[in-house]
């Protein structure tokens, strides 16, 4: 499993943090894989709209996230907006943000 996963917006958004993250499941540990294969199964992720949520009217400074999956010849991309409603995509827009962290600190994954 690839993931691509790009921040981007919010009220301290800085541009360098808006660069796409790469996610290699081959490159996590095999605890990590396991738990970011069921987050994704669990958010049904490959049956989803790719538009998830979208600010209310007049609102600014809402951060929006773009998820791209690729995994088995499939691939999806979703963009998702604060606040993030659905408790299965919120844990996995949590391991996204841990991981992508970690990568960007040069922790890996």
């Amino acid at each position: 499993m690839r993931i691509e996963f790009q921040t981007e917006g919010g009220i301290a958004h800085f541009p360098g943090l808006s660069r796409p993250v790469v996610i290699e499941g081959d490159a996590l540990t095999e605890e990590d894989a396991r738990e970011l294969q069921r987050l994704v199964e669990a958010a049904r992720f490959f049956e989803r709209p790719t538009v998830a949520g979208a600010p209310r009217h007049g609102a600014a400074d809402y951060r929006q996230y773009t998820i791209t999956v690729e995994e088995g010849g499939r691939q999806r991309t979703i963009r998702l907006t604060d606040p993030v409603e659905d408790p299965s995509l919120q844990q996995l827009l949590r391991f996204l943000q841990t991981k992508a962290r970690a990568l960007r600190r040069g922790e890996g994954g």
